[in-house]
């Protein structure tokens, strides 16, 4: 089940707690990226507040939102670049972004093995990608409160695995939101605190979202193909023992 547009817009962009993890998790994303100068970034899901950094830097940047979602008009003081898109067909050619951000679409997602096939065809080859997906182990996905609390949260483990078998080589891990997702005056306060320790100590089992980058596996086709038995005949010269009994019985045939 896939939280609503109005929803999500309405926690990151008007609630003090949203603004807090949308930072938190931005600054993740940052370091794993610090430069994308000239590439195409595209984010599926609800990625909106995670690519507003990227907006003057790289060379196209495109937000796609699945149906069962909705979509707003996204950024909202520049030209839109968000599209209402199927989960599994997304109006890109193959190839086309070097950089992915994948917020609040794997988890929520009918068909996981679909959409990752669908995100290794638009990636283009060693391409990156970010999964940001709810930690298992963490207190944000048992708030149904915040949009974390929806769909199949994740261990590390299992989010590395899943990505494995869908031709993904997991590179680098992060994770974020260490506060509680408590909307009290206390732990806005001490939020950014509780962050920079969690980031400090390497909490990340603690953190309420796992984040892995991923790179996408172009497999190259082999030189040679398994080994065959050809029956075919064999022609001796003349005066030579063949080894193989079955073709001698030819060249005397």
């Amino acid at each position: 089940m896939h939280p609503d547009v109005v929803q999500l817009r309405k926690f990151y962009y008007r609630t003090q707690l949203g603004r807090a993890a949308q930072a938190a998790i931005r600054q993740q994303v940052r370091a794993l990226w610090p430069d994308v100068k000239g590439e195409t970034v595209v984010g599926f899901g609800f990625a909106a507040p995670f690519l507003r950094t990227f907006l003057p830097e790289a060379a196209r940047v495109l937000c796609l939102m699945p149906a069962q979602q909705g979509v707003c008009a996204w950024p909202a003081d520049g030209p839109n670049v968000s599209a209402l898109v199927e989960e599994r067909l997304w109006p890109l050619a193959n190839g086309t972004a070097d950089r992915l951000i994948i917020a609040h679409g794997l988890e929520t997602c009918e068909r996981p093995g679909a959409l990752l096939t669908e995100i290794w065809r638009v990636l283009a080859p060693g391409g990156k990608a970010v999964f940001i997906v709810p930690n298992r182990a963490g207190i944000w996905a048992r708030r149904d409160a915040t949009p974390f609390g929806w769909g199949r949260p994740y261990t590390l483990g299992q989010l590395e695995r899943t990505l494995a078998d869908n031709r993904f080589s997991s590179d680098r891990h992060a994770a974020a939101l260490y506060q509680p997702p408590s909307h009290s005056r206390f732990w806005r306060r001490m939020g950014p605190t509780v962050e920079r320790a969690g980031q400090w100590l390497g909490w990340q089992r603690l953190a309420g979202v796992v984040m892995v980058e991923a790179t996408k596996l172009v497999f190259a086709k082999p030189r040679t193909g398994t080994a065959v038995a050809a029956d075919l005949p064999v022609f001796m010269p003349e005066g030579l023992k063949p080894a193989n009994g079955r073709h001698a019985a030819r060249q005397r045939r």
